[in-house]
């Protein structure tokens, strides 16, 4: 551990991650994590054993304050008093559970997607709470979370990944409200990353299934022989290469259809305008109506509200697509498959293999990217595209129908 005097002019220097002793003799320490972030904390011995006390963040608490802080702190622990539970805890910790609850009443409200709702409880519930779950939250260590991850961490590594961040949620907030000291336990940089494998090193991306392009026509012909909204939205979903959520929640008022003069001029039908709310990038999403797509839009029966409902008059739910999607798969004798993991095609992988037609055909990539809602090149080449690829990415999908059929 390097040992200094700190003071301001050290504190704003960029400073190598690790701690940093304070020669004030009240245990005062500077932590530097790896992100550059740096944060006071003081190690005490209370009672025979080492314990080391949050302080606060640098410069949101000055070194002054820090000071004056360990000084009483270092008072109150030679009187065998822990200045944690004197100054800064409840007079009740409450257990893992309770926190997780607490803090999932905040947490769900910022959550719109309804499948990542369930997520949130059920994970912790089923790969937290057997281990964290009757804790008190002040007495959750590296160890602790460890135990509870270690069982998972090989065999589910994205489900396990997603936990332990999730558990990391919950002790921040339980540190924010002071029901524990910082650091968290459950921190990855710097702390459970030297005692896990990254889930890059224990398991390979595992892309949703894709419909090859040699079956792309097949397909189309069995799925447009169907009936019923799950066709018809599976449909809008190929067409316009969108996501399935996007399309089971299009919703009338998103849609502007244009008038003829309009269409002869524009060469396309109208706009379909996603509110960011529903896009997963959180940025409003423009798509072009095509011809095929209008006419699909016009054949249904309601003019308001959502575009394609179930018969309950709510959302269809992604399982409907899912179930198509097989049932087709089924009657082809199981041929619909994905080149490389022969797994049968979803209806996401839909959109791999629009991607594999745009780069097969030597179609514009950028506006392939754009039609699919995804990121690329700059801040400043993403704004301009967006507003001007909007009538190549209507010949585009114009292009796509015509290879479908």
């Amino acid at each position: 551990m390097p040992t200094t005097k700190l003071s301001a002019q050290f504190l704003n220097k960029s400073l190598e991650p690790g701690r940093y002793y304070d020669n004030s003799g009240v245990g005062l320490q500077l932590h530097v994590r790896t992100t550059g972030s740096k944060a006071f904390v003081q190690r005490l011995r209370l009672n025979g054993k080492y314990i080391d006390i949050g302080l606060g963040g640098y410069p949101a608490t000055s070194l002054a304050e820090a000071r004056r802080i360990a000084a009483e702190n270092k008072i109150l622990a030679t009187k065998g008093i822990d200045p944690r539970s004197a100054k800064t805890q409840p007079a009740v910790i409450p257990s893992f559970k309770t926190v997780s609850e607490e803090f999932l009443e905040i947490k769900l409200k910022e959550l719109s997607n309804a499948k990542h709702k369930a997520q949130w409880p059920s994970t912790l519930e089923q790969y937290a709470y057997p281990t964290l779950g009757k804790m008190i939250v002040s007495n959750i260590g590296t160890d602790d979370v460890l135990n509870a991850l270690l069982p998972i961490w090989d065999s589910i590594p994205e489900t396990a990944s997603r936990t332990r961040g999730r558990i990391e949620a919950v002790l921040n907030y339980a540190i924010a409200k002071k029901y524990m000291a910082a650091p968290n336990p459950a921190a990855w940089s710097g702390n459970l990353n030297a005692l896990l494998p990254s889930k890059s090193k224990t398991t390979e991306i595992k892309h949703h299934p894709a419909l090859q392009l040699k079956d792309a026509r097949r397909w189309w012909r069995k799925l447009t022989a169907r009936d019923g909204q799950g066709r018809n939205a599976l449909m809008m979903l190929t067409l316009a290469a969108a996501r399935s959520g996007e399309i089971r929640g299009m919703h009338w008022d998103e849609i502007h259809l244009f008038d003829a003069e309009q269409i002869n001029e524009r060469r396309f039908c109208g706009i379909w305008t996603i509110p960011a709310h529903r896009m997963k990038t959180k940025a409003e999403h423009r798509v072009p109506i095509t011809a095929p797509m209008r006419e699909l839009l016009e054949a249904t029966e309601a003019r308001e509200g959502l575009v394609f409902p179930a018969a309950s008059g709510r959302m269809l739910s992604d399982m409907t697509l899912s179930a198509l999607m097989k049932s087709i798969h089924q009657s082809d004798d199981g041929h619909f498959v994905d080149q490389r993991s022969q797994r049968p095609a979803v209806p996401h992988g839909l959109r791999s293999t629009f991607r594999d037609w745009v780069a097969e055909h030597g179609k514009s990539r950028e506006a392939a990217e754009l039609q699919m809602a995804h990121k690329f090149g700059s801040a400043v080449e993403h704004a301009y595209y967006r507003a001007d690829l909007i009538d190549e990415r209507a010949r585009l999908m114009t292009q796509w129908f015509d290879f479908l059929i």
